[in-house]
């Protein structure tokens, strides 16, 4: 699916939004930013360091994602922390543009969906971001957050996905996980078959999904799946480049990536 027709499918949702009344368009303005995992597949650079702060290009990974949210205008960020929690906290307290809030998970690790749902008091009652700890990207001609926030729509749509090309994305050698329905929403790759999007680890979220979701640790992958079947999950195709640094070999790929689109 090429880049116009994946806006295409957006812009069709927004249309009949219109016609069906008003959009529920917010500008988000905190951001939730996953950084509790243990980093088990980075070891062994992971074995005393947490993953979102190893270093790519002499600067850490959640630096990029902070970055990005600072430059869409934000002032404050929520990091959560279970694994080596002392460095997460060190970091939130050196690092300036961004006021960063922490939510401890120091007995249990609360996976993806229940990190979220035990911040929500940080977070507000309003959407708003969510950055995997080491999501980054080469941006386009366009902002991706910017465009995620654009393409907001509170009536149609409870999470919006920012979704990279399963082709062409850095580090990444999976069989994708989305694609797009003809009404914009988003479907599951089916069973043995390629999907031409894959997550990027940044999205935008209404905490309303959270009102029936279990206590302790969850996938944000159930939420995902429930929306889905009431077609309330959308996506957007980034304008630029993922960079998936999952192992310490695509740390060097990324690098490479972020050295070739400087030059």
């Amino acid at each position: 699916m090429k880049k116009k027709k994946a806006r295409a499918v957006v812009s069709l949702a927004h249309t009949r939004a219109r016609q069906a009344g008003s959009l529920d368009r917010i500008h988000p303005e905190t951001a939730m930013v996953l950084t509790a995992g243990l980093g088990k597949r980075m070891r062994p650079l992971t074995a005393v360091t947490p993953k979102p702060l190893i270093e790519v290009c002499g600067k850490p990974i959640v630096d990029y994602g902070l970055d990005r949210l600072k430059a869409a205008g934000l002032k404050r960020a929520v990091l959560n922390t279970h694994y080596l929690p002392d460095q997460i906290r060190d970091y939130a307290v050196r690092y300036r543009g961004l006021d960063l809030a922490i939510s401890e998970e120091s007995d249990t690790l609360l996976d993806t969906g229940g990190g979220i749902k035990k911040a929500l008091p940080l977070l507000g009652n309003d959407p708003f971001y969510l950055l995997n700890g080491d999501s980054f990207w080469i941006e386009g001609a366009r902002p991706n957050l910017a465009w995620l926030n654009e393409s907001w729509n509170g009536d149609i749509m409870d999470i919006l996905l920012l979704l990279s090309p399963t082709v062409g994305a850095v580090g990444y050698e999976g069989p994708g996980d989305f694609l797009f329905g003809p009404d914009g929403a988003l479907q599951r790759r089916p069973e043995k078959r390629i999907a031409p999007y894959v997550y990027a680890g940044a999205a935008i979220i209404h905490p309303r999904v959270f009102d029936d979701a279990p206590e302790g640790a969850f996938s944000l992958n159930l939420l995902f799946d429930q929306l889905i079947e009431q077609g309330r999950l959308h996506g957007v195709r980034m304008d630029g480049t993922w960079l998936h640094v999952g192992t310490p070999e695509a740390v060097r790929e990324a690098e490479f990536a972020i050295g070739e689109s400087a030059a």
